[in-house]
């Protein structure tokens, strides 16, 4: 869609629903995140199960067809493949055979740079709701004067 073709108003709206479902995303993309560091400790119940596998989480474009413009949506909630790690405690209550627990696949330092760039995103994002409402009162107010 060619953004100089649409009317003011019309690219304020579209603007502030492009920011809104980009602000949607971000925040599905926290809870993830919020979820992938609650469960960074999280290990099996029983001797040599499997711990919480961190969550994954990705995103496509949607055409909304009111207004012809992509918007953004969740893809895919997955599970991160990487492999676990063991940590020597043969008194855990899920230590298997040799007393070794798997440990989550979550790093708290990769989890802590997700948070802060969704963070950011979902900022950007409001900032652009409120250009957009400034210049539609900008935009009022000129019709009003004129």
């Amino acid at each position: 869609m060619n953004v100089s073709s649409i009317e003011g108003g019309d690219a304020i709206a579209i603007s502030s629903k492009l920011a809104a479902s980009a602000m949607r995303a971000q925040s599905a993309r926290l809870r993830i995140v919020s979820e992938n560091v609650a469960n960074a400790e999280t290990t099996a119940n029983t001797p040599g199960g499997d711990p919480y596998a961190r969550k994954t989480i990705t995103f496509r474009e949607q055409l909304d067809r009111a207004s012809g413009a992509e918007m953004v949506r969740v893809r895919d909630v997955g599970i991160d493949r990487t492999p676990f790690q063991f940590d020597y405690d043969p008194g855990h209550p899920a230590a298997d055979e040799k007393g070794y627990v798997k440990k989550p696949n979550v790093n708290l330092l990769i989890e802590l740079a997700d948070m802060q760039e969704a963070t950011r995103a979902y900022s950007a994002n409001v900032q652009m709701i409120k250009f957009s409402r400034t210049l539609s009162s900008m935009t009022i107010d000129l019709l009003r004067t004129s």
